[in-house]
């Protein structure tokens, strides 16, 4: 292996870490790019994050995320903990996500503030939030974790010691539960 191709802690050749793996453009005039290195630096600390809240190999973590860069992330977190994805469809309504959220039996969910569709913000969290309470009304919900993707920076609900900001809990500085 040549100098070039020194792996970086990942494993991955440094010649490939700087290569482009994933582009998104989502909101108006929002563009992201990620290198194969930052991607996989971002799904190693997703994993940690996750282990963190108790995730472990087997343990299902479900997703209820858009089309955006950390659906990807949360995918290879799970991947590195052995840990089971479960999607919850951004487009599903609240008994569905009732239903989906209790049949899921997911550790940690994974959800965003809000997103943008046809030209508008529209709630994501206050949905899954609003799910969570109906499933917990009903009996025998879990509590979970849920960690909350900052997309649209609007203003949301919280549930401290259950809510986290994703961003806070990749970069360590989470309530460490």
């Amino acid at each position: 292996m040549t100098s070039e191709q020194i792996d970086d802690a990942r494993g991955v050749p440094e010649s490939e870490a700087s290569r482009i793996a994933l582009t998104w453009s989502g909101e108006p005039g929002r563009l992201e790019e990620l290198t194969h290195g930052m991607l996989l630096d971002q799904a190693a600390r997703a994993a940690a994050a996750l282990s963190r809240l108790g995730v472990r190999a087997g343990d299902r973590v479900a997703v209820h995320l858009p089309l955006v860069p950390e659906s990807v992330i949360a995918t290879l977190a799970c991947g590195r903990l052995d840990a089971i994805r479960t999607t919850l469809p951004v487009s599903l309504t609240v008994p569905e996500l009732v239903t989906r959220t209790r049949a899921s039996d997911a550790k940690v969910l994974i959800t965003a503030d809000a997103a943008f569709w046809d030209g508008s913000v529209r709630p994501v969290k206050a949905l899954l939030d609003h799910a969570l309470a109906r499933g917990a009304a009903a009996g025998g919900a879990p509590e979970r974790s849920v960690l909350v993707v900052n997309r649209c920076s609007r203003p949301v609900s919280w549930k401290p010691g259950r809510d986290l900001w994703w961003h806070e809990a990749l970069a360590g500085t989470a309530d460490g539960r």
